[in-house]
C-alpha cells in the first residue's frame, strides 16, 4: 500500500507565496511521476504541474512562471513552490503519484484572498 500525506495549504493573500509537500511512504521501489492537481468548487480537477523520476516537469499554462515543483527522490517528497497567487488558484490541491497505478492524497485547502 502507498500513502501521501500533503501539507503546507493555508490562506494567503494574493501576491504572497505558499510551499506545498507531498511526501510518499509504503512498499514501492519507485515512482515514475509525481504530480499536484486541483479543483476548485464547482470545476472540474486539473492538473498543476507533474515532474518525473528525472526531474522532467510540466505546468499548466495558469501557472507556468509563478509555480515550480521539485522533488527530491531520496525521500520521496515533492514541493510545489506558489508565488504571486492569485484568488483562482483557491483550490483543493491534491498530489499525484503513478506508481503501479495511481495514488492520490487527501487534498489540502488553497486559499487566497483578494
Amino acid at each position: 500500500q502507498v500513502q501521501l500525506v500533503e501539507s503546507g495549504g493555508g490562506l494567503v493573500q494574493a501576491g504572497g507565496s505558499l510551499t506545498l509537500a507531498c511526501a510518499a511512504s509504503g512498499n514501492f521501489l519507485s515512482i515514475y511521476v509525481m504530480a499536484w492537481y486541483r479543483q476548485a468548487p464547482g470545476k472540474q480537477r486539473e492538473l498543476v504541474a507533474a515532474i518525473t523520476s528525472g526531474g522532467m516537469t510540466t505546468y499548466a499554462d495558469s501557472v507556468q512562471g509563478r509555480f515550480t515543483l521539485s522533488r527530491n527522490n531520496a525521500k520521496n517528497t515533492v514541493y510545489l513552490q506558489m508565488n504571486s497567487l492569485k484568488p483562482e488558484d483557491t483550490a483543493v490541491y491534491y498530489c499525484k503519484a503513478s506508481i503501479t497505478r495511481p495514488y492520490w492524497g487527501q487534498g489540502t485547502q488553497v486559499t487566497v484572498s483578494s
